[in-house]
């Protein structure tokens, strides 16, 4: 896996930030790598229930 090339800002509400780096450490994660394992989860799921995703071009 790749280095972003173009950093996304993500904005969160105050509480929503606060709680995920609980669960962030909880998980021995940094919340950038949280939020990149919860994104992956999501996909995964995605694709299950709709198949691959195709990404040309990477």
């Amino acid at each position: 896996m790749g280095i972003q090339t173009n950093p996304y800002s993500l904005r969160l509400e105050t509480v929503t930030m606060a709680k995920l780096k609980v669960v962030a450490k909880s998980n021995g994660r940094s919340v950038n790598k949280e939020i990149e394992m919860i994104a992956q989860q999501h996909i995964a799921d995605y694709e299950k229930k709709n198949g691959p995703i195709v990404v040309e071009n990477q």
